[in-house]
């Protein structure tokens, strides 16, 4: 196959002329073994026994020969054949040694591809998975998927900048989701920062975002009547004419103040009749901790009820799919019906039920482990599951048994209270 060209004493290539064309490689017959058609300059063509052909040249680098692929035809023609190998050939002119290059360069392809944005985020939401809860972790998710993976997802994200970053969230805020851009910038921090961590980019660009984005709106508080007008809403509960499942949700919104996810989202399995305690998994709680719920009589009551129309599912409140849960806005749109519009949402039943526990002298404690707030001191958080049950049990009987006195136009908030004062040491 000709002359070696020598480089730096290090290689030789053969220098002779070219001998290939289309033609001759079109018509090259397959044999029974392997054979080469050479090009010159050390590049020839494997003509393989099942017909492949195959772009090879030939070089020696540090004494040592070797051979390195360079495609296959048709789909690398005879012309960019020849490129690649006079590519090569510049390489060992510069002391490279062609094949550790391409080693490396594909290397750096494959790490540039693992560790794009999004491939990196995701690594990070499968790492936090099991400290959030399910529904946290699925939003988190979709605005990674919706805002942030189709404008940066693919770029490598030791190469995101600063005014990149800022572009993805300027678009959201076009949106009027001022309060989503900065969930979705200090998700993206903590992305950079577990990229850091782990060895796949050096700074982190949300930092320089500080003070960027256009300020938060001040929280709206939540809808929720006043105590005075508890009565009338229970009695419009008590009579609404839509459908009974809603109608017992709302019943037990108002007599177990849970949050509303909580209740759409209620299994049979988590509920135990007999004992008269609900108790909701950690994975469904906004702390990631089971959170055990007290059943008075008259929730146990609305859960049979439930049972009736729906003991065959395995959702308490199944929706228009038996696999999925009622609709989040199925409790808003009953209250719109009965006339609370901006007024009440199933969220207001616990800032009710918050407020009047309160006047009522029950002990601060109780009611917000009732609540399900978090709890930031372990030692306090182990202590309230482990004691508060008993206090908690009395408080929803008594707390049940004051609706019903309410909606049956019994008594009101303040002579209840003055009629309780020993409330204060249950």
């Amino acid at each position: 196959m000709g002359v070696y060209l020598g480089v730096r004493g290090k290689c030789r290539f053969r220098d002779t002329p070219t001998m290939l064309t289309d033609v001759l490689i079109r018509s090259a017959k397959a044999e029974a073994k392997p054979r080469k058609l050479a090009d010159g300059r050390g590049l020839y063509l494997l003509v393989t026994p099942a017909g492949g052909r195959l772009w090879r040249v030939k070089f020696r680098f540090a004494g040592k020969e070797k051979v390195l692929a360079l495609g296959a035809y048709p789909a690398v023609s005879l012309k960019d054949a020849r490129t690649r190998c006079e590519e090569a050939r510049r390489q060992l002119a510069d002391g490279l040694d062609p094949s550790a290059t391409r080693q490396e360069r594909k290397r750096a392809e494959r790490e540039t591809a693992e560790n794009d944005f999004e491939s990196v985020a995701r690594a990070w939401l499968a790492n936090i998975e099991a400290d959030w809860s399910s529904q946290h972790h699925a939003d988190s998710l979709k605005r990674f998927e919706v805002h942030v993976f189709p404008k940066i997802g693919h770029r490598p994200i030791r190469d995101v900048t600063a005014p990149e970053l800022l572009a993805v969230l300027r678009a959201i805020e076009a949106r009027g989701t001022i309060e989503s851009a900065h969930k979705v910038l200090r998700a993206c921090g903590q992305v950079f920062r577990f990229a850091i961590a782990s060895g796949r980019c050096d700074r982190n660009p949300a930092a320089d975002l500080r003070g960027a984005l256009k300020a938060r709106p001040k929280p709206k508080p939540m809808a929720a009547l006043s105590a005075g007008d508890l009565p009338d809403l229970l009695r419009r509960i008590e009579t609404y004419d839509g459908d009974l499942q809603t109608r017992l949700a709302l019943r037990l919104l108002a007599l177990t103040f849970v949050r509303t996810n909580e209740l759409r989202g209620a299994t049979w399995a988590e509920i135990d009749l007999d004992k008269a305690e609900w108790t909701i998994p950690g994975e469904r709680m906004k702390t990631g901790a089971p959170h055990h719920v007290p059943l008075s009589r008259q929730a146990v009551e609305a859960f049979r009820a439930l049972r009736a129309i729906n003991g065959d599912r395995d959702l308490v409140f199944p929706g228009r799919r038996p696999i999925q849960p009622m609709s989040k806005n199925t409790i808003l749109f009953a209250l719109y019906r009965m006339g609370y519009r901006s007024r009440m949402t199933g969220h207001g039943f616990r800032a009710v039920a918050s407020t009047i526990l309160n006047e009522l002298g029950f002990r601060p404690d109780v009611i917000e482990r009732q609540l399900a707030h978090a709890e930031k001191n372990a030692v306090r958080a182990a202590y309230h599951r482990s004691q508060y049950l008993e206090d908690r049990t009395a408080m929803m009987r008594q707390w049940a048994d004051y609706l019903d006195t309410l909606r049956e136009g019994g008594g009101n908030v303040v002579a209840l209270r003055r009629a309780r004062p020993e409330a204060a040491e249950q």
